[in-house]
Parts: structure tokens; sequence; C-alpha cells
């Protein structure tokens, strides 16, 4: 049913080069290990049902080296290994990203700042994590395709935009309440989801999208954290049983 190299009126173009899509995944990749393992619970993961149709797909393994313990993220080489998204995949992922980050007023959408790109970039990578994303992105977006054709007799990309969010609207939210036949793309998506957000706030326009400053210089004493993030960053604590290193003063919740 899915065919991979069907490429539809909609065709993403990417507007990055290599040396600067290599410079995102770092980036991306440095965030991850928190920003992007937010989302369902490890018991939810376990539980997932398995109803439902799901694509059988023969995913040759990447046999590419990666860069080693200390790669070069200044001037890294222009192609350190092939990017493998098929440009069906690309306009698939671009058109998906845009559901997730749209522009809206000043703020660009996803495929304005060349995510696609960088998604390529992650699944293509040598590295264990991002392999295993591999796998859960391209069967995501197999299951997706797939799920247009049962549907509406058209691949994703080529449906109305009210058909598209009819499909999304059953997989955007993966928790206790999905529906069994949507456990596993629920999940898929959701990575998915995550990994878009991550590569579009690493960007200049997403950082400022959501007032990121980055290191700004102080005169006088450090006057310290805001009376909110510390409120915050104690309630974090708590929740993972770890209030004796909560700030002693902080604000009453």
């Amino acid at each position: 049913m899915h065919n991979e190299d069907r490429v539809d009126s909609y065709k993403y173009i990417s507007g990055m080069t290599r040396r600067e899509s290599l410079k995102w995944l770092g980036l991306l990749a440095a965030g991850s290990a928190v920003s992007l393992s937010a989302g369902c619970s490890k018991a939810l993961e376990e539980t997932i049902s398995d109803k439902g149709h799901w694509p059988d797909l023969d995913l040759q393994p990447i046999t590419a080296k990666g860069y080693g313990t200390d790669p070069n993220m200044v001037m890294p080489p222009q192609s350190p290994w092939p990017l493998t998204l098929t440009q069906a995949q690309l306009n698939l992922v671009a058109v998906l990203a845009d559901h997730i980050v749209p522009s809206e007023g000043n703020n660009p959408s996803a495929t304005e700042v060349n995510v696609p790109s960088v998604i390529d970039e992650w699944v293509s990578s040598p590295y264990n994590g991002q392999q295993k994303d591999r796998v859960t992105i391209l069967h995501g977006l197999a299951w997706i395709d797939d799920e247009a054709v049962l549907r509406y007799k058209a691949p994703f990309v080529a449906l109305k935009k009210e058909q598209q969010t009819a499909i999304l609207n059953d997989i955007a939210y993966f928790d206790n309440e999905t529906p069994p036949q949507f456990q596993r793309i629920g999940n898929a998506f959701l990575r998915f989801k995550n990994l878009v957000l991550g590569a579009y706030f690493c960007t200049p326009q997403g950082c400022k999208d959501i007032g990121y400053l980055g290191n700004v210089p102080i005169a006088g004493d450090y006057p310290g954290p805001t009376d909110e993030a510390r409120a915050h960053l104690d309630s974090i604590l708590a929740e993972l049983g770890l209030t004796e290193y909560a700030y002693q003063d902080s604000v009453a919740s």
C-alpha cells in the first residue's frame, strides 16, 4: 500500500546546506536528553496495544561512520553520511511539521526554518539513539500515508487540510485515553512531534518565539533567578523527590 517513491504536487525544497543541518543536528542532540524525553511514561509505553494496521518496512541499517567522540562542530565535513529520506518522505515530514508549527503572525512555520532538513539529518545519522528514532519515525510516516489511503483514497500530502486534520486529531495525543488502534502511531507521532519542536526551537526564530535571550551580560551583582523560575524549579525537584535541593527561601506556591 505504501509507496515511498511517490512524489505528489507538493515538494519540499531545503534551504539549508549540509554544513548548517549538521550544526543544527548537534544542537538538537545536545538538548534531546531532557526536552525530547518528555512525553508518555515508561509504563504507558510498555502497554501499547498492537491493534490496528501497522506498516511492515524492510529498513536497511545505516552503516556510515559517525564523528567519533570529538566531533568538529565548528567546521564539520559536508557529507559525513548520506541523507536517507526520500523526496516523498521529506514532503510528508514538511506537511506534518507545518501542522505542528504553523506560521503565526511574525513567527515562521517549521518548513520556513528548514526543520524537515534537520529531521532528515537526524534519522540519517549513524548513532544508536538516532537510529532508534529512524525506525519509529519511518514507520510513523508510512502509517500516516497508509491511513490516508484507507480513509480518503489518496496520500496524506494530497488530502484537503480538513482531511489531514481529521487524521492528526486521532493520533496527536498519546495517553491512557488513546484508543487501542491509535496507540502505536500515537507513540510514534509523539516522538516525531517532539523532534520537530526541538528542531524548531533550536533555530534563532524559534528561540525568539519563546523569548529565550541566551547569555546576557549583567552589570553589578547577579540577582539570581526570578521567583517564577525558582518556583518552577522547586516544583520539578518535588516531583523527582529531591526537595532537599530546593531553594530554602523560595516563594510559596
